[in-house]
C-alpha cells in the first residue's frame, strides 16, 4: 500500500513538473540567492530569506532597484509580495538605466506597490520619466484589490504596445504606450524621507515570466489610458469606442452653423487638429466646429495643447439655433493658459480656469495642469437620468432629465462633478453670464464643440464612446 501511494505521489509530482515546463514558465528567482540579479542605484538592503527577496529600506539613500540581469520585451510576469504599510515600492518592467540619461537612473514603466490610502496598488507610473500614466483614480474596483498585511498576487502582461495589469486578479491597469518597447524587470525599495521608517521590509517570491506563446487576457471593462496618438486599441473598440478624429481629415466635422467645415481658421497638421492664432476674440477666424452627430450620455475624451495665452474650450449639449453670433452656446469645459489669460482671474472663485465648467463650476484647485506648448488630457462623462418632481416647472418637458450626472477630468484626475437639473445647478445658472438663457443647461442631447477663440491651440486623439441608460 505504501509502495502504491509513493508512485502515486511520484507520478503527480512527474505530471506538475511536465506541465509547468510544457506551460513555459521560467522562474526569475531560484528561492536560495540572487543569481540573475543585480542591484543598482540607491543602497538599501537586498537579501534572501526563507525562500523570499527581502528588501529593507536605508536612510540617506535614493531609490534602490534589484533588477535582472536580461531585458524582456513581450511577458507575463507574476509574483507575490508582502510590504509593510509604511513603505511605498513598485515593480519595474521594460525598464532602462544608461549613463546618458541622469548618470544611469533607473526609469520606465513601474507597477505600483501602494499599500497607503491612496490605494493606487496596481496602476503605472512612469519612473523618472513622465509620472503616473495610470493613477487608480477611474478604477474603484482596483483599488480595494490590495490586501494589507496579506500576501498580494501582481500579474503583469507586457505584450506589443500594451501594458496590463491584475492584483489578486482584479484588473486595475491597461496601459497603450509605444516608448519603450524592452527593458529590465526591477524590485524597487523606494527611498524614505524619515529616519523612522528605516527598516520597513517588502517581501517577494514566487517570481516567474513566460516570454513565449502568449496569449492575452480577455479583454475587461476597466479604462484604457492610450497614449499613441489617434489610435484605438483592440480593448478600445471592444468597449464601444470611436475616433472622432483621424489624424488626417475633418471628416465627422462641420462649421458651428453651417454645412460644411471652415474654409479657414483650422487645418490637419502632423496628426493634429489646429485652429489658428487670429486676433483673441470668439470664432476669431474660421469659427467653431461642431461634431455631426448628436449625444446625450457619452464619456469623450480627448488630448490638447495650447500656446502662450491662450483660450479655447470644449462645449457639450449644443444646439446651434441657441446660441450668439460670436460662438455657440453650451456647457463648457474650459482650455485656457491659467497664468497668462486674464479671464482666469475673472468669474467667481477660479471657475473660468482649465477644466472649470466655465463661468458656473471652478476646477479643483489641486489640479495638475502641463504648461503651454505641453499636451494635457480631458475627460468629460455625461450619464445618469434624473426623475425629479420639482423638474415639472423648468420647462423640461421630457418624462426624463438623461445625463444629468456630469464629470470633468484632467490629466487622469477628477477635478470637478455636479448634477444637471437640480435646484443647486439652476442656481449657479442664474447668477452667471448664462442667466438671460432661457432653459439653460437642461438640454437632452447635441453637438460637442471645439472652440475657436483667436488663438492657436492643437488637438489629438479624440474620441468618444455612447453610454447606455
Amino acid at each position: 500500500m505504501k509502495r502504491k501511494m509513493f508512485l502515486i505521489s511520484l507520478i503527480c509530482v512527474l505530471f506538475l513538473a511536465v506541465h509547468a515546463q510544457d506551460s513555459g514558465w521560467e522562474e526569475l528567482f531560484n528561492g536560495k540567492d540572487l543569481s540573475g540579479w543585480e542591484q543598482i542605484n540607491g543602497k538599501a538592503k537586498y537579501e534572501v530569506a526563507n525562500g523570499e527577496i527581502v528588501g529593507t529600506t536605508v536612510f540617506g539613500t535614493p531609490n534602490s532597484f534589484l533588477r535582472t540581469n536580461k531585458t524582456y520585451s513581450d511577458f507575463i510576469l507574476e509574483l507575490d509580495l508582502l510590504v509593510d504599510d509604511r513603505m511605498n515600492s513598485g515593480i519595474q518592467v521594460r525598464s532602462l538605466s544608461s549613463k546618458d540619461y541622469q548618470n544611469g537612473r533607473v526609469h520606465g514603466y513601474q507597477c505600483e506597490v501602494d499599500p497607503s490610502p491612496r490605494a493606487w496598488s496596481g496602476g503605472i507610473y512612469d519612473e523618472a520619466r513622465r509620472g503616473w500614466l495610470y493613477p487608480l483614480e477611474q478604477n474603484s474596483k482596483g483599488r480595494k484589490a490590495f490586501r494589507s498585511g496579506e500576501w498580494n498576487h501582481y500579474r503583469i502582461e507586457a505584450i506589443g504596445n500594451s501594458i496590463r495589469t491584475w492584483l489578486n486578479g482584479v484588473p486595475c491597469a491597461d496601459l497603450v504606450d509605444d516608448m519603450t518597447a524592452e527593458g529590465f524587470i526591477a524590485l524597487q525599495v523606494h527611498s524614505i524621507e524619515d529616519k523612522a521608517l528605516e527598516g520597513s521590509q517588502i517581501r517577494w517570491k514566487d517570481i516567474r515570466i513566460k516570454t513565449e506563446n502568449l496569449q492575452a487576457s480577455p479583454w475587461t471593462d476597466i479604462p484604457v489610458v492610450n497614449l499613441i496618438p489617434n489610435y484605438l486599441s483592440p480593448q478600445e473598440r471592444a468597449q464601444g469606442w470611436q475616433l472622432l478624429f483621424n489624424g488626417k481629415s475633418t471628416d465627422g466635422w462641420r462649421g458651428a452653423g453651417k454645412e460644411s467645415f471652415p474654409s479657414r481658421g483650422w487645418h490637419v497638421e502632423n496628426g493634429e487638429l489646429v485652429v489658428e492664432s487670429a486676433d483673441g476674440a470668439e470664432a476669431g477666424n474660421g469659427g467653431d466646429i461642431v461634431t455631426l452627430d448628436e449625444y446625450s450620455t457619452f464619456e469623450f475624451q480627448l488630448d490638447f495643447k495650447i500656446t502662450e495665452g491662450a483660450n479655447s474650450g470644449i462645449k457639450y449639449y449644443i444646439t446651434e439655433k441657441y446660441g450668439s453670433d460670436q460662438s455657440a452656446i453650451g456647457l463648457e469645459y474650459q482650455i485656457l493658459d491659467d497664468e497668462r489669460h486674464p479671464d482666469a482671474k475673472l468669474g467667481t472663485d477660479g471657475n473660468r480656469t482649465v477644466a472649470s465648467l466655465y463661468d458656473l463650476i471652478p476646477a479643483h484647485k489641486n489640479k495638475i495642469v502641463n504648461k503651454p506648448g505641453e499636451w494635457n488630457h480631458a475627460r468629460i462623462l455625461v450619464c445618469g437620468v434624473r426623475r425629479d418632481e420639482w423638474l415639472k416647472g423648468n420647462n423640461i418637458t421630457a418624462d426624463d432629465f438623461v445625463g444629468s450626472h456630469v464629470e470633468h477630468w484632467l490629466n487622469g484626475r477628477k477635478v470637478l462633478s455636479y448634477e444637471r437639473g437640480t435646484q443647486a445647478f439652476y442656481a449657479l445658472v442664474a447668477r452667471s453670464k448664462y442667466a438671460v438663457w432661457e432653459g439653460f443647461g437642461s438640454w437632452q442631447s447635441g453637438h460637442l464643440l471645439l472652440q475657436d477663440h483667436g488663438n492657436e491651440v492643437h488637438f489629438r486623439s479624440i474620441k468618444i464612446r455612447k453610454l447606455n441608460q
